[in-house]
Parts: C-alpha cells; sequence; structure tokens
C-alpha cells in the first residue's frame, strides 16, 4: 500500500496555516466555465489495484502517448499517496459529440503483452481525471429502479478461459475502446457550462482495417457516423507483436446536478445506518462507564473522604486502609519516569494534530476533489504541534525533579518519527523494488526530512525551554522518603491482566467505524464522513479516559502506587486489539496474495497501532493524573 507511505508520519492557530493554503488546494478546486467547443484535457492518474497496493504510473503500461507528458501540480500529500497525475492523449471539445476517434496504434513488444497480462491478472484499474473528476464506471443495481453505484477507474482488460483442441489456458483481452459521458451543467442566462458528471465504459475490440494511415487513420470495425459495427463483436487479445488500436467516444449531456454537488455521485454512502449503530454501540459502552465513575465518585470516593477526614484518634489512623495510605509514595517518580515524559509529550502532539485535522476537515476545507489535502494537513500539522510535545514532555519531567531537560527534548524530538520513518524507509523500499509509483520519491524524502529536523525538532526544543521556564507542578501531597511495601495483589490486579482489560472498551468504542476507514485506505473507497468520525474521536476520548479512571482507582485502593506506567498502558493496550483486528480485516477483506503486498500492509498497520497506542495512553496518563491529584487534595493529611 505505497499510497500511504507517509501515513503515520504523520497549531500554533489556524492563521499559521494560512499561508500554507497554496499546498492545501489543488488547482481546478474552484469551478470552471466552459464555452462550446472549448477544449477538454482528459488527465490520467495511477493505475491501482486493491489485490496488491502497489500502484504504477500510467505509463508503465504501453498506452497511447502524448509527444510530451507533463507532470500535473501535486502537493506533498499526493506523492505520499502514490498519485501520478499527467497529460493524456484524450481530448475532447466542450458538448461536441465523437464516435470512433481514434488515439493511436501501438505493437506490443513480448515485454509490453507481459506487463499488461500482469497487470490483468492483478485486476489493476485505470484512472482518469476531467476537470478534477475522477473517472467513474456506472454499474447496474440489481433493483433496476435504483441509480446505478459507480467504482473507481476501469479495468485494464479481462480473461477468458479457453479449452480447445489447440489452446488449452486462459486468453488475455485488453479495454481498448471508452465510451465517454460527460454531463455537464449548462447556466441558464448564458452559454457556460461547468462539467458534473464523468463516466467511462471500458470495452474490447479487435479493430480492423485495410491500409494503416497514421495521418488518418480508417477503420472497418467503426467510423465517425456511426458507433462501433457489426464487424466489432471479437475483442482484441493481448499477444506477442500484435498491433492494438486504442480508440473512443465521447457524447455530452445536460445534467440537473449542480456543480457543488457533482461530488455526491461519488460519497454516497450506503452504510449510514451502520454507522448509527456505531455511535449508538459507542454511546452505550460510554454511558455505562460513565454510570461506574458516577458510582466511584458520588458514592466511594465522598464516603471515603468524609471518613478520613473525621478520623480523630491516632489509633483510629493507624488501622485506615485503601488509598489515603499511600498519600507518601503516590507521586513517587516511576521507573523510567523520562521515557514517560517523551511518550506523553509524543501522545499531546498526536492528539492536537487529530483534533485539527478533524476539526478542519468538518470546516469542509479538506474535500475529496482535494486530492492529497489530508495527508498533507496531517503532515504540516504533525512538525507545528512539536511545539506542545516539547512543553508538555519538559513540565512533567520538572515535575519528577528531573535536570536533564535537553536530553528529554532531544528523545521527544525524535524517537517517535524515528521509529516510524525507519519503518517507512524500509517499507519504502520494497515499494521502489517493484518498480511501483507510491514510492516516495528523494525529493520528497528530503522534504519531510527537511520538515523534521528543520521545523519541527527546533519547535518541541522552543516548547521544552518554555515548559522547563514554568514553576514544577507541586504535589499536594508530600512523598516520604523510604517507599512502602507493596501487599500481594489478588490475579486480576495483576499489571498485564488488567492492562489488557483496559484496552477492550476504547477499542470497542471505535471498531465498527474503524472498518470504514480500513476499507476507505485499503480497497479505494473515499471516506468523507468527518461528522461520524468526529462524534467517534469524542468518545475514544471519554472512554480512554472513564476506564483508567476505575483501573487507578481499584489499584490505589489495594494499596498498589505504580499507577504512572500502568495508567498509560491501560488505555494504550487498544491498539494491541486494533492490530489484531488489522490482521483479521486482511484475511477476511482483502486478497492480497503478493507478500510484498502483505509486507506493506502489516508495516503501515503497525506504525497506524503504534501513533494510536501514543494517542490513547496519553489520553488515559491524563485522566489518571488529574483523579489522582484531585483525590490526594482533597483529604487532610497530618
Amino acid at each position: 500500500m505505497g499510497n500511504l507511505g507517509g501515513m503515520a508520519v504523520v497549531l500554533l492557530s489556524y492563521l499559521l496555516l494560512l499561508p500554507l493554503a497554496d499546498a492545501f488546494y489543488l488547482p481546478g478546486v474552484a469551478p470552471r466555465d466552459f464555452q462550446q467547443g472549448d477544449e477538454l484535457q482528459v488527465k490520467v492518474n495511477k493505475l491501482s489495484s486493491t489485490k496488491t497496493q502497489l500502484p504504477y504510473d500510467y505509463y508503465f503500461l504501453d498506452y497511447c502517448k502524448p509527444s510530451k507528458i507533463v507532470n500535473s501540480a501535486e502537493n506533498l500529500g499526493e506523492v505520499l499517496r502514490g498519485d501520478r497525475i499527467e497529460n493524456s492523449v484524450y481530448t475532447f471539445k466542450m458538448r461536441t459529440d465523437e464516435t470512433c476517434k481514434v488515439a493511436c496504434r501501438t505493437k506490443l513488444t513480448p515485454e509490453a503483452a507481459k506487463n499488461f497480462k500482469e497487470k490483468i491478472d492483478d485486476e489493476y484499474r485505470v484512472n482518469m481525471i476531467l476537470d478534477n473528476l475522477p473517472a467513474a464506471v456506472p454499474r447496474p443495481r440489481r433493483d433496476a429502479s435504483q441509480p446505478p453505484s459507480y467504482e473507481h477507474g476501469f479495468r485494464v482488460g479481462y480473461k477468458q478461459s479457453q479449452f480447445t483442441a489447440q489452446n488449452n489456458g486462459e486468453k488475455y483481452y485488453i479495454n481498448n475502446h471508452l465510451s465517454f459521458r460527460v454531463m455537464y451543467h449548462k447556466d441558464p442566462e448564458n452559454e457556460d457550462a461547468r462539467v458534473v458528471g464523468f463516466e467511462v465504459t471500458p470495452s474490447s475490440v479487435r479493430h480492423e482495417y485495410n491500409e494503416w494511415d497514421d495521418k488518418n487513420p480508417r477503420l472497418l470495425t467503426c467510423n465517425p457516423s456511426t458507433k462501433l459495427t457489426p464487424n466489432a463483436q471479437s475483442p482484441q487479445e493481448v499477444a506477442d507483436d500484435t498491433f492494438v488500436v486504442f480508440t473512443y467516444d465521447v457524447i455530452f449531456q445536460t445534467s440537473n446536478i449542480k456543480w457543488a454537488s457533482r461530488w455526491d455521485t461519488y460519497l454516497l454512502m450506503n452504510d449510514d445506518q451502520i454507522h448509527w449503530f456505531s455511535i449508538i454501540n459507542s454511546l452505550m459502552i460510554v454511558l455505562f462507564l460513565s454510570g461506574m465513575v458516577a458510582m466511584i465518585m458520588m458514592r466511594t470516593l465522598y464516603r471515603d473522604i468524609a471518613n478520613y477526614n473525621q478520623l480523630e484518634t491516632q489509633d483510629e489512623a493507624q488501622e485506615e486502609t485503601g488509598w489515603k495510605l499511600l498519600h507518601g509514595d503516590v507521586f513517587r517518580p516511576p521507573i523510567n519516569s523520562g521515557l514517560v515524559c517523551v511518550y506523553v509529550g509524543t501522545g499531546v502532539q498526536f492528539f492536537g494534530m487529530t483534533l485539527v485535522t478533524m476539526i478542519i476537515a468538518l470546516l469542509g476545507f479538506l474535500s475529496p476533489s482535494n486530492r492529497g489535502g489530508l495527508m498533507t494537513a496531517m503532515v504540516l500539522l504533525w512538525v507545528f504541534m512539536g511545539l506542545f510535545a516539547g512543553y508538555s514532555s519538559s513540565r512533567l519531567y520538572k515535575m519528577f525533579k528531573g535536570t536533564e531537560w535537553k536530553k528529554i527534548t532531544l528523545k521527544t524530538a525524535f524517537m517517535f518519527p524515528g521509529i516510524v520513518f525507519t519503518i517507512s524507509f524500509v517499507l519504502n523500499a520494497l515499494i521502489w523494488g517493484e518498480k511501483s509509483s507510491g514510492a516516495v520519491p528523494f525529493g520528497t524524502m528530503f522534504a519531510l526530512v527537511f520538515l523534521w529536523f528543520g521545523i519541527s525538532v527546533p519547535l518541541v526544543f522552543v516548547g521544552s525551554y518554555l515548559g522547563f521556564k514554568k514553576p514544577a507542578i507541586e504535589d499536594p501531597v508530600k512523598t516520604n522518603k523510604i517507599p512502602r511495601q507493596i501487599p500481594e495483589q489478588a490475579w486480576y490486579m495483576q499489571p498485564a491482566f488488567s492492562i489488557l482489560i483496559g484496552g477492550i472498551l476504547p477499542f470497542g468504542a471505535v471498531f465498527i467505524e474503524l472498518f470504514f476507514i480500513l476499507t476507505s485506505i485499503w480497497l479505494n473507497q473515499f471516506y468523507y464522513i468527518f461528522g461520524f468520525l468526529f462524534i467517534v474521536f469524542v468518545i475514544l476520548v471519554i472512554t480512554c479516559a472513564e476506564i483508567t479512571i476505575v483501573l487507578c482507582y481499584f489499584q490505589l485502593c489495594s494499596e498498589d502506587y505504580h499507577w504512572w506506567w500502568r495508567a498509560y498502558l491501560t488505555a494504550g493496550s487498544s491498539a494491541l486489539y486494533l492490530f489484531l483486528y488489522s490482521a483479521f480485516y486482511f484475511f477476511t477483506k482483502l486478497e492480497i496474495t503478493k507478500v510484498v503486498s502483505g509486507v506493506l500492509y502489516f508495516g503501515y498497520m503497525l506504525i497506524v497501532s503504534y501513533a494510536f497506542f501514543v494517542l490513547t495512553g496519553t489520553i488515559g496518563f491524563y485522566a489518571c493524573f488529574w483523579f489522582v491529584r484531585k483525590i490526594y487534595s482533597s483529604v487532610k493529611i497530618d
């Protein structure tokens, strides 16, 4: 899945991003008006396959080439997704129908024929773009009264099994004739029209001709006055040293669809009910947890605090049990306290990036017409959020009485991005070995490294310096010199068990939405339900916070004060379930057979799971940190 090479590599304020707005918008997102006879240029994008997840440049196959191939303007996100948008030989005149237009004739060399056969085997699709709209292939539904559903791009070709006396095997056929349908919405007041739909129906035709003339080709199988003639019944086979003639028709059709809603065709999600089911399921989990938290807060905690504050005599105080006993140890810094600070800082960076990306998406700035916008936004936001990562890690480090803040800052700036960059680099080498366009080019790699070293690292240092200058966070109770002994714990309070239990509910809150996200990434669908996603994200935050508080309270009641790491790992363990679910999805929903593609899938899902671990772990940590400070500042300690 090379098209997500920088997926998890990934706001001081929104204003900070305004100068970068050019990076967000592709030329052609604003509406364009066309007069009758204006030239329309069809652009070609990558060849994509859900079976291999390795995108290829359109001209990797021996298609008709224009005299000069020009790359369209690309943003960072497009390159990371593996998009390669180029010009093509397909040009139309606005509102001028054409039939049987010859694009070119090519002779398939043995190498070209082999490439075509491989791509047909792997079910590759050709992606084209007209006025920033991707080509859609209409697919009729079983219920004929319903409008057709659409597939992205058309197949390179198809194969059929042949069992004859001479031949016993499969024959490959290429889709060399394209029937385009361009829908336009006409302005009632003038002659201007806007493109609102772009459909293509591919077919395979073995074109016949008497004598080939490059300047004025004449075919027997079709002519400009008619579409395909009865002679055009036999399909075009892919074979060595065969001549293939590429042709196309185009018809223009007026439409009532307004320009603003032309993307609705692609975004029609018939799964709204499932999304609502997902949210109701998540809300039930949140209500259940909120009830438990409320019960602990209201009944148990208030009773505990009232009882502890009424203990008059020394004898009664000596008999006290439960969490109050730990007041001299509960704020003792954990082992590897520096690493806790690094991971919490990274989590804050991730949380900021996720939150602002979703808000920008909710406001409609990241529509699918803005190809690569989401990825670009995530990478840029990640870089700018380095300020908050440095600030939060150094504040926590100072509270733990640490002095080497520069060391912690360096770890915060390099640990998470370093691990992700290493995994991505290895995966990129695999993609590059497959000659796929999904491999991140050296220039883009350099740009990412510059963003990391040139902007993110200095911002982490600035944040760290500001955080360390502030006075340390005061503990509500004093810590004893000698650590208290922890009594033997029941089996269900053992760290491994309670950490693994803690991750189930946050994962349960998001797993149905996760299905749609995985489908949009790996099965080439558009994901544009950011409203649902935002609700699910809020539910995830609440669930992580509540489950950690509940388990933290039980842990303190059993007189175990090692809560720092456990709070982080309790919520973070949901990432383990996410990775296991992605393995289940791989074996049940995807048809990936290539080893390289499988390695790519699991490599990227490992990065995603690691990012999810850092995000959820930090939410759990801060919830528990707030809870512990709150309860220990409520009791009187002599």
